[in-house]
C-alpha cells in the first residue's frame, strides 16, 4: 500500500475506533436527505456549472461505458447521460443513503436501463481490468481513505486510451478573495450545515478535508506517479474548484 497522505487522516467524526471509510459512509448517510439542497444553496447553484464543465472534458473521446465514482445522489451520472448519451453509466458509492436518493431520481426519469448504481468501495472496484471508456469523480477523491490506492484502482479499470476526469474543491489564491473564502468555509458553511441538516461535523469536515487535500500541481504529480498520462488541470471560479484529468496509456 502507498504511503498515507496528510489528507487521508482527516476524519468526519474523529472516532479512532472506526476507519475513515466507515465514518465517511455514516456521515453521508446522515446528510443524504439534505445533500442536494445544501449543494445548491451553499454554492449558489454554481456547482451545476462546474459539473457541466467537467463532463465536457469527455466529449472528444465519446465514451460509451462510463464509471462515476463517489456518485452520491447521481447528479453527475444523470448529467453525463444527458450531455454525452453513453450506452451505460455505472455509479458507485459507499453510502447507501445517498444511493437510494440517486435511485429515486433515476427511476423518476425512467433511466434504470442506462444508469446503474451500486454500493462499492472506490479502493476495491468490483470490475475487471480495462473495462470503462471514462471515469468521473466529482467532489469524491477527498473522501478516499487512501487516495493513491483509489486512483490506482481507477487506472486499472480504465481501458487503454480512456480518460479520468476529477472535479474537486481547491483553495483560491487571490489575497482578497482568499480571506472571504476562508470566512465562508470556516464559519458560514458549518453553521448552515448544522442549521439545515442538523450535522455541523459533516460541513466542518468539508472545510478540513479541502484544506488538507493535495491540490493543483501536487495532485497532478500524484496522478502522474499513479500512472496517468497527459494530465492537466483547469481552475474554476477563481480557484474554488478545479478540474483534473488524465488518460491511460495505449497498449
Amino acid at each position: 500500500m502507498s504511503k498515507p497522505l496528510p489528507h487521508d487522516t482527516i476524519l468526519p467524526f474523529n472516532d479512532e475506533k472506526r476507519s475513515k471509510k466507515e465514518q465517511v459512509a455514516d456521515m453521508f448517510d446522515q446528510i443524504a436527505f439534505r445533500y442536494d439542497f445544501l449543494n445548491r444553496f451553499l454554492s449558489g447553484g454554481i456547482d451545476i456549472r462546474w459539473r457541466k464543465k467537467a463532463i465536457r472534458e469527455l466529449q472528444a473521446i465519446r465514451p460509451k461505458k462510463i464509471l462515476d465514482v463517489a456518485t452520491g445522489t447521481a447528479d453527475v451520472a444523470l448529467m453525463t447521460y444527458k450531455y454525452l448519451q453513453p450506452d451505460h453509466i455505472t455509479g458507485i458509492d459507499i453510502s447507501n443513503g445517498m444511493l437510494e436518493i440517486g435511485r429515486q431520481k433515476i427511476r423518476k426519469l425512467g433511466l434504470e436501463p442506462r444508469i446503474e448504481l451500486r454500493q462499492a468501495d472506490s479502493e476495491a472496484l468490483p470490475f475487471p481490468d480495462n473495462h470503462f471508456d471514462a471515469i468521473t469523480v466529482a467532489f469524491g477523491v477527498r473522501n478516499f481513505e487512501h487516495l493513491q490506492v483509489g486512483l490506482a484502482e481507477m487506472l486499472r479499470v480504465l481501458r487503454p486510451g480512456g480518460k479520468l476526469v476529477v472535479l474537486e474543491f481547491s483553495k483560491p489564491k487571490a489575497v482578497g478573495f482568499k480571506s472571504l473564502y476562508w470566512f465562508y468555509m470556516n464559519l458560514v458553511t458549518p453553521g448552515i450545515g448544522k442549521l439545515v441538516s442538523k450535522n455541523k461535523a459533516a460541513y466542518q469536515y468539508l472545510n478540513d478535508s479541502v484544506q488538507a487535500f493535495p491540490e493543483g500541481d501536487d495532485f497532478l504529480t500524484i496522478l502522474n506517479e499513479t500512472g496517468f498520462e497527459a494530465t492537466y488541470r483547469k481552475p474554476l471560479t477563481l480557484g474554488i474548484s478545479t478540474i483534473y484529468a488524465g488518460s491511460k496509456a495505449m497498449l
